[in-house]
């Protein structure tokens, strides 16, 4: 069996823990994953000291994602987006709509998105209006306006 390690987090790391916490993983993946990209610091007793502080700061970093997950929000709210199959006999799609290119017709008005985050279960396989939800913050989640029309 591998040791646990130790680590004070700087940032919020999802399903592991919040800015300021003091958690134990694995070796590799506080070596590999945590540290490099700057989301923990090894648990020394200089770092405990600062716990306070990276919980200020986790806590405002947060608060600024928040903000910038709503204003996305309003600006989703107002756009709909069209996109256009190709339809066959008795008005059937060829293909479908799939996250990326829900992203690219996003792209083309100027909202740029991570398909990542949003929460298509299965392709677009019909005509007309869908509402996509996109997660864009832990507590916010947005819904996309998406239209599709026949080609002509």
């Amino acid at each position: 069996m591998a040791t646990q390690l130790k680590v004070l987090l700087k940032k919020n790391v999802d399903n592991l823990g919040s800015g300021g916490e003091v958690v134990r993983v694995r070796p590799g993946f506080a070596r590999n994953y945590l540290l490099p990209r700057g989301f923990a610091v090894p648990a020394t007793a200089g770092n405990l000291a600062r716990v306070e502080d990276l919980k200020r700061a986790a806590a405002a970093e947060a608060a600024e994602a928040l903000g910038q997950a709503k204003e996305l929000e309003t600006k989703l709210g107002a756009i709909t987006v069209q996109i256009e199959r190709a339809s066959g006999d008795e008005d059937r799609m060829w293909g479908s709509v799939t996250s990326k290119d829900i992203e690219e017709a996003f792209e083309r008005v100027g909202v740029k998105l991570d398909r990542r985050r949003m929460q298509l279960p299965e392709p677009i396989k019909r005509f007309g209006s869908v509402e996509v939800p996109l997660k864009l913050h832990q507590a916010l989640t947005a819904s996309l306006k998406v239209e599709v029309v026949k080609k002509k």
